[in-house]
């Protein structure tokens, strides 16, 4: 939704609370709450350690329905994530300092709570039952405004459903977070996930994708990142994330969505079933097989029938459809990836708009909130322009040949091309070494990381990349299946790394 029209909403809303009060007033409701358990949470984090930190992490200050809870608990958080004692007295000062003394009814309200207290025993208890309570009024928020936005003329529905199911799904979620962390805690949380890095040998801490030397270079998909791959019709886009879905599901068990708005569900379950079985998907289509071809078929597909593969094929997909599916299925399944075949397919689902560079400026911008509202990583294939076709010499891609919005660029946090040699009839790459069943993967932006190029196999009949087995780059004929164990890879820096349309 543009600005204009959020801002509209906005000040809509503002001019509304006095009647949204006055109904409930009226319809004798008031909202959920549980006064009294707040209470008595409340004076136990004051009289115990434990039960403080039981229930530290799951509450925050806005699950509280009076004002002057919301700011004791405030205090209280702030005393124990700076390692200071917590009880009547030492809240009492952290309230002042605070400005909130007042505003809680002074000390005697501090002494008050913990005198009201017999047992910290059943806090978590108590705690679940006013987060209960809060969620609770959440939704009747939600609908209220969801409400009054639909008996408006002037809303976008299309907006109206998209902003609800976000609201929902955070709901249903029990995503309580706060809008902003200190510093303390955000060390702490990436102190963790360094120490879970660390543990892996392989320190691969995103997403393995089963091709080591980009593992190496990305440290796996990383969540909430946007990575854009792109290339020229042909170069084998839909079979690089495929062979990558392949091993994401059934190497490392990681549940994957697949947006398909080209090919059709059974086409790209064929085309896995052909790189899984190494079997040519043109002797699949036309069911030419001998007999230990069908048995060789029906032993192999047994672990694509149980991978957790999730693929959707509605064709000129919106972002808001895109985002409504994605949240169900991470819900449901938990989706650890999601991919998207591809970008220039998608619609933005605003009829009015007619500048398709605008359009596909707002849906990059929307694949980078859902990645980042999800966190996973949200992988989309591009197309690149007609501009690496006219190019003389090598066809190499470079940012700025990326198609309809330069917003693609700045909203990706990586940004791929694939480049085979062999497509434009090129026998070697510039360095002199061959190029047979050769593709390139290019790094042109990496946010976070190292720019490089990594090559690898690409096999043409069955539309599959796998890791290099090479020892000096001199191929011999390339053949389908190689064992997994004689599987490496080979680094060659990029000449394009010094260009300035990199940075």
């Amino acid at each position: 939704m543009e600005e204009s029209s959020k801002q509209i909403i906005d000040n809509k809303r503002k001019r509304k609370p006095l009647g949204s009060f006055n109904n409930e007033l009226e319809t004798g409701k008031i909202p959920p709450q549980a006064i009294e358990l707040e209470e008595a949470i409340l004076g136990a984090m004051m009289l115990e350690k434990d039960p403080l930190s039981t229930v530290i992490d799951i509450l925050r200050p806005e699950v509280f329905y009076l004002e002057k809870h919301q700011a004791i608990f405030k205090a209280i958080n702030q005393l124990f994530h700076s390692s200071q004692p917590v009880d009547s007295l030492t809240v009492v000062e952290q309230l002042k300092k605070n400005g909130d003394i007042e505003l809680v009814g002074g000390p005697y309200y501090i002494a008050h709570l913990t005198n009201k207290v017999a047992s910290a025993a059943n806090i978590e208890f108590h705690s679940r039952i006013v987060i209960e309570k809060y969620l609770q009024r959440e939704l009747v928020r939600i609908s209220r405004e969801t409400l009054d936005d639909a008996y408006d003329q002037t809303t976008d529905v299309l907006n109206l459903l998209d902003r609800t199911e976000q609201k929902l799904f955070e709901v249903t979620e029990k995503n309580i977070r706060k809008k902003t962390e200190d510093m303390a805690s955000l060390i702490s949380m990436s102190i963790k996930q360094i120490e879970t890095a660390s543990q892996h040998e392989d320190h691969i801490s995103g997403v393995p994708t089963g091709f080591s030397e980009l593992d190496r270079v990305t440290a796996g998909w990383q969540k909430s990142d946007l990575i854009i791959l792109a290339a020229r019709p042909g170069m084998g886009k839909t079979a690089f994330v495929l062979s990558m879905t392949r091993n994401m599901a059934i190497d490392f068990k990681r549940p994957i969505a697949v947006f398909s708005l080209e090919m059709s569900a059974t086409q790209l379950v064929t085309r896995l079933i052909a790189s899984e079985s190494g079997i040519s998907a043109d002797k699949l289509k036309k069911g030419n097989l001998d007999a230990e071809e069908w048995n060789i078929l029906h032993s192999e597909i047994s672990k694509l029938a149980e991978a957790p593969i999730y693929i959707d094929d509605t064709p000129a997909l919106s972002i808001f459809e895109l985002r409504a599916k994605c949240r169900r299925l991470k819900q449901k399944h938990d989706v650890q990836v999601i991919i998207i075949d591809y970008l220039q397919l998608m619609s933005s689902g605003n009829e009015k708009s007619g500048n398709r560079v605008e359009e596909i400026s707002q849906i990059s911008r929307s694949l980078k909130s859902l990645a980042k509202e999800l966190n996973v990583p949200v992988i989309c294939l591009s197309q690149l322009s007609r501009a690496v076709e006219t190019r003389t010499g090598h066809k190499r891609p470079i940012l700025s040949d990326l198609r309809e919005s330069g917003a693609i660029e700045q909203d990706a946090d990586m940004v791929m091309f694939i480049y085979r040699p062999e497509y434009y009839k090129f026998d070697t790459f510039e360095d002199g070494n061959t190029a047979q069943g050769i593709a390139e993967i290019i790094i042109a932006k990496h946010r976070n990381g190292g720019l490089e190029n990594i090559k690898l196999r690409f096999i043409d009949k069955l539309a599959k990349f796998t890791n290099i087995e090479y020892s000096d780059f001199k191929f011999p004929e390339i053949e389908p299946n190689i064992p997994s164990d004689m599987q490496r890879t080979m680094t060659v820096q990029s000449k394009m790394n010094n260009d300035t349309d990199f940075f």
